[in-house]
């Protein structure tokens, strides 16, 4: 506060009132005319004082403005320091902050929806609302534990199993969503497989509308990957053209980029494969469909028959089994971007709730297995190793949002049962 005064020459500020004010520099030179405003705590996103600057456009007067207050003692905010103050403060959950974290990385529109509604709580409501039913479970077993046959409800194991149940399969669901989902906040990535020659490179320069790849007749001009990114409706994604994948090459570079292939269908989320309708069917085609045959059940595959410009020689009927278009990646890939654009546009949450960073994915999952754990022991009757677990299980779904106190344990038991103690 003191350094607003001092720099605007004004003695009071309103609260959250915006005055115009002119800026002066320690030579009392005019810096800019602006509005400036007082946030006073706790009614700061930060909850503490806040004085704002509102200065007008281009970065050499904020950067002006800057200075003065630094030499008046202020000094430049640390990377997420005020998030972290919110956080501190109250203001925010652990959820919030990091959704406002990622909120400001992404790219991608469908991301911004997503972390959005994060800011408004809605991954901390989720979470809370599971942590909950947990804590009721725990205040159940302490309650047999200390209160044994005494005012308890009849088939009490039973509705903890059915509730453990369904907290697993509401949980494993959260996070096989937010696993297979990641490309909505980061972008989508798409590996672009085949044999050498297929039309891998052509592809990708259509999708990106420019000579990205270079396009040559001799095998293994592509040597490793190549990576870009393109819009395709509101999806942003990640392309990688791929070294051709083949049987009898002696080339050690040529070898490392094959493998290299390999591994970013491992990493993507969708997989175009390519197979060339002048050529026949051969034994590098075949070993691309073995490769695909490998995934399935875990990535998209759209198979895409080259070429058809030119005339048939392939085998078709051996990739019937997968869903292939054809297309001539020299002349038009329209059918290409619309069926990824199809796919894609299936991805969108609507009312699912997402975990946004590895470390809720990683927190969550390690819930699962303690609530796992805490089923066998109450199947063998193992009621403080079962509390036990269920205590583990709370803390690891509250570090997503919030730290765990041990009070909320007794103001369930003594909320929920009479048991005149």
């Amino acid at each position: 506060m003191q350094i607003a005064k001092k720099l605007t020459k004004r003695d009071d500020f309103k609260e959250r009132y915006a005055h115009l004010t002119t800026v002066y520099d320690a030579s009392d030179e005019i810096i800019d005319q602006t509005i400036t405003i007082y946030f006073k705590a706790p009614k700061s996103f930060t909850c503490e004082d806040i004085i704002e600057f509102q200065c007008h456009g281009g970065s050499v007067v904020a950067n002006m403005i800057l200075d003065e207050v630094i030499k008046n003692g202020a000094r430049l905010a640390n990377a997420g320091e005020f998030s972290k103050r919110a956080f501190l403060n109250g203001r925010i959950d652990l959820t919030e902050a990091e959704a406002i974290a990622k909120l400001i990385e992404t790219k991608s529109i469908d991301g911004a929806k997503i972390l959005s509604r994060q800011l408004k709580g809605e991954l901390k409501e989720y979470m809370d609302s599971l942590r909950d039913s947990l804590v009721e479970i725990l205040a159940f077993v302490e309650v047999n534990i200390d209160y044994a046959e005494e005012d308890l409800p009849e088939d009490i194991e039973d509705m903890i199993f059915s509730k453990l149940n369904d907290l697993k399969n509401t949980l494993k669901r959260t996070v096989d969503i937010s696993r297979q989902r990641e490309g909505l906040l980061d972008g989508f990535k798409i590996s672009i497989v085949g044999k050498p020659n297929v039309g891998k490179s052509s592809l990708l320069n259509s999708l990106l509308n420019y000579n990205r790849a270079i396009i040559s007749d001799i095998a293994g001009t592509t040597r490793d990957t190549i990576e870009e990114e393109v819009k395709i409706g509101t999806h942003l994604i990640r392309i990688v053209d791929t070294a051709g994948i083949r049987e009898d090459t002696l080339d050690m570079i040529e070898k490392i980029g094959i493998q290299r292939s390999i591994e970013a269908i491992e990493q993507s989320d969708i997989v175009l494969a390519l197979f060339d309708n002048s050529m026949p069917y051969d034994l590098n085609d075949e070993k691309i469909v073995n490769i695909l045959n490998g995934y399935r059940n875990s990535k998209k595959i759209i198979v895409i028959l080259n070429k058809v410009e030119l005339q048939n020689r392939f085998d078709i009927s051996k990739i019937e089994d997968f869903d292939y278009i054809k297309v001539s990646c020299k002349i038009d890939t329209k059918k290409v971007i619309d069926k990824i654009k199809e796919y894609l546009d299936t991805q969108t949450l609507d009312n699912d709730v997402m975990l946004v960073s590895k470390r809720q994915i990683d927190a969550v999952s390690d819930a699962l297995k303690a609530i796992e754990e805490s089923k066998e022991n109450l199947q063998n009757k193992e009621l403080e190793l079962f509390a036990y677990a269920i205590n583990e299980a709370i803390e690891k779904i509250s570090s997503v949002t919030r730290k765990f106190e041990r009070d909320e344990i007794l103001d369930k038991m003594f909320g929920s049962f009479c048991l005149g103690k």
